[in-house]
């Protein structure tokens, strides 16, 4: 494999941030007494945990073109590479749908019809397939990236229209969970979340086609730009009087998700920078090793971690803690999915040497676990 398209460690650090400002948001949310959610402090916190969602799509986006590329090297073949998108994808739909039979099982007493409730894996699998189909439709690296780039600005300036099309209302009422919010059955919607997943995508077209540090570094100072311009240009907009009548700039603004893209490039490349130091500054090897291993665990500690936020298991604590103790909660239960993650690996290491069967068998196995 070209060495060039290998794992870039920074991207796992973003997926690891990623993983950090999702339990910030579910803790705080879970665990915060409510005379506490009225503080300044808990809104910022909001905020800051608000952009957990958006990471991960993104990052799911430039792992698909990342994946895809790595794929068509090794194999010579690009339609392996759409496949294994696709099937990459199909994937975390369907585990979306097992998420919530197990918080069905673990948790019951809710109404059976909540196991179609969209969150944040149905609408990060059906993109992703997408993406992968659309990583086919061109053979340069600018090119995809043209095409993503203009995928997601069309979901985003688009969501305020489709929010209020008569349409939604004739379709099914499960896919119309799939289009607009309805109420508790739907946490996340194609518009405009699935547009990150594109966004994300272009960036990694971009840094799929890289050969050498050099060549990153420049690709990164443009992101950088990208970014900073994407924010401003946001920001100036949001003062403008808007093009649509039934746009709100937290939900469905296109100004908003210009903001936070341009943000989420930003956080890209403040981690490739420090990838670039880390070697010779020692002290942050001290963090960047359990932040990648969070990163490249973030399905896993997705997986876990929701039921024991908001299910039985804190249920002594949930909506009762002060502020400050909800982020001493955070900080100790980061520290406890740290170390689920390490027990994972341990186990994983154990049956690989005393397990039964072909060696191949176990690898697979092992392979298929470290990816959760």
């Amino acid at each position: 494999m070209d060495a060039q398209i290998a794992r870039r460690n920074y991207i796992d650090w973003a997926r690891g941030i990623a993983v950090l400002l999702m339990i910030e948001a579910h803790t705080t949310d879970a665990w915060t007494r409510a005379n506490a959610k009225q503080t300044v402090a808990f809104g910022f916190l909001v905020v800051l945990g608000g952009f957990a969602a958006p990471l991960f799509l993104w990052l799911a986006g430039v792992g698909v073109t990342l994946a895809a590329s790595r794929t068509a090297a090794r194999t010579g073949s690009r339609a392996r590479a759409v496949d294994a998108a696709c099937r990459r994808g199909l994937e975390i739909f369907l585990l979306a749908f097992l998420f919530r039979l197990q918080a069905f099982v673990l948790s019951p007493g809710g109404p059976a019809i909540k196991l179609f409730r969209v969150d944040i894996l149905n609408v990060m699998g059906p993109a992703m397939v997408l993406a992968g189909v659309l990583w086919i439709v061109a053979d340069s690296p600018r090119w995809r990236a043209t095409v993503y780039a203009l995928a997601a600005a069309l979901i985003a300036m688009t969501t305020p229209l489709v929010r209020a099309a008569p349409a939604v209302a004739r379709l099914p009422v499960w896919f119309q969970w799939y289009v607009r919010p309805a109420g508790e059955y739907t946490t996340f919607t194609l518009f405009p979340w699935a547009g990150f997943v594109f966004a994300g995508a272009a960036v990694g077209a971009l840094v799929a086609a890289v050969r050498g540090s050099d060549i990153e570094r420049r690709l990164h100072v443009g992101f950088t730009i990208a970014g900073a311009l994407l924010i401003v240009g946001g920001f100036l907009l949001a003062t403008r009087p808007s093009i649509y009548s039934n746009a709100w700039f937290w939900t469905t603004s296109p100004t908003w998700f210009a903001i936070r893209v341009g943000i989420l490039m930003l956080v890209l490349t403040v981690c490739f920078g420090v990838e670039q130091i880390e070697s010779s500054w020692r002290p942050l090897r001290s963090w960047q090793h359990p932040l990648a291993k969070i990163g490249r665990s973030s399905l896993f500690i997705y997986w876990i971690h929701v039921e024991l936020v908001y299910g039985y298991a804190s249920w002594l604590w949930r909506g009762r803690l002060p502020l400050w103790g909800t982020v001493a909660g955070y900080a100790a239960f980061c520290v406890l999915m740290y170390g689920a993650v390490i027990l994972r690996d341990r186990l994983v290491e154990t049956w690989r040497r005393i397990g039964p069967g072909p060696q191949s068998t176990i690898r697979n196995a092992q392979s298929a676990i470290r990816n959760v």
